[in-house]
């Protein structure tokens, strides 16, 4: 499994990385023993070596108006 397709997308790739990269800049610890000490280069060793996942939220959607008898 390539890193792509365990966050379906590069463009929800860039957005996880991201996204774990504001928790670290926030005061989150890393979760791997990393080189740099970039937060941005973190997470993404972090998403490289599986650490850190992608969940797709699941809508939930209310018809509008209620079903007519």
């Amino acid at each position: 499994m390539t890193i792509e397709s365990a966050f379906h997308n590069k463009y929800s790739l860039v957005k996880g990385a991201a996204r774990r990269a504001r928790q670290l800049q926030s005061g989150a610890s890393p979760l791997i023993a990393a080189k740099s000490m970039k937060a941005c280069r973190v997470a993404q060793d972090e998403i490289e070596q599986g650490h850190v996942k992608f969940v797709l939220p699941k809508l939930m959607m209310e018809p509008p108006f209620p079903p007519v008898s």
